[in-house]
């Protein structure tokens, strides 16, 4: 018995997330806290949490290490 582990295929999710979606995406990758991104993107946090909240629904993800992996996928 074998076991192969794949990556799940993530490119297609790219063109479901917004512009702005991408931006607080590619942050938080780089490991800017909600609140930097907030400030670098010229948003409140509240917002920022927002887009964060809509990318794990899109996407299906549930932590911040599945979402920066993702990122890292995308090429953000």
């Amino acid at each position: 018995m074998s076991l192969t582990l794949t990556m799940p295929q993530v490119e297609a999710p790219a063109t479901t997330l917004a512009p702005r979606e991408q931006e607080a995406l590619r942050h938080i990758a780089a490991g800017c806290t909600y609140l930097q991104t907030a400030r670098n993107m010229g948003l409140s946090k509240h917002t920022v949490d927002a887009y964060l909240r809509r990318i794990r629904t899109k996407l299906g993800i549930y932590t911040t290490a599945e979402m920066v992996r993702t990122a890292i996928a995308l090429g953000l």
